[in-house]
């Protein structure tokens, strides 16, 4: 009779993990990064865009409005005057406009900057955005008479202006940017 040798069975090992699924390729560890990569700078964006459009705004209001307390040194001075003599009928002198107007822009440009007195600011800007859009339509044969003049694309520049004044308005008034994932 022969003995045999007990049957030695290998040691239970624990269950093995779930893999976490790679990417397998190049090009899909590429587009995974680049998707966590988007998402971060949408949720970047929807937090500091406007504060950064409000701000930058605000810089050029209020650099614009300076300049016109200094005669001379704003290339927008004779245009400004002469659009408040116009607007007003002649009762306001192109001088005093030019000031009227510097008082004006710096206040807003304080506004946009500061944020303290925004909804002021954006109500003054309202109004203003009438006057400053207007040598548009009243002198239009000097600004786009034989192509576009240097003063005429001073002026176009304005309607970027309105649309991220109509942005920083809109958040101001209660609409909020949301990034949806």
């Amino acid at each position: 009779m022969s003995v045999s040798a007990p049957v030695r069975r290998p040691a239970p090992q624990p269950a093995p993990r779930p893999a976490r699924r790679l990417p397998h390729g190049l090009a899909e560890q590429v587009a995974l990064r680049l998707d966590v990569a988007v998402t971060a700078l949408a949720r970047f964006l929807t937090r500091w865009s406007v504060p950064a459009l409000r701000v930058a705004l605000g810089l050029v209001f209020l650099g614009f409005g300076v300049l016109k307390f200094f005669p001379g040194a704003s290339p927008a001075e004779e245009i400004a005057g002469r659009t408040v003599e116009t607007l007003t009928l002649g009762l306001v002198p192109s001088t005093t406009a030019v000031v009227l107007v510097a008082v004006t822009e710096t206040f807003i440009g304080l506004t946009l900057l500061t944020g303290r007195l925004l909804r002021a600011g954006l109500a003054v800007l309202a109004v203003a955005m009438v006057g400053i859009l207007s040598p548009v339509a009243l002198f239009g044969d000097e600004l786009f008479g034989h192509g576009v003049t240097l003063l005429g694309q001073y002026v176009l520049k304005d309607v970027v202006l309105v649309a991220g004044a109509a942005v920083v308005a809109a958040v101001a008034l209660g609409a909020r940017l949301r990034h949806e994932a």
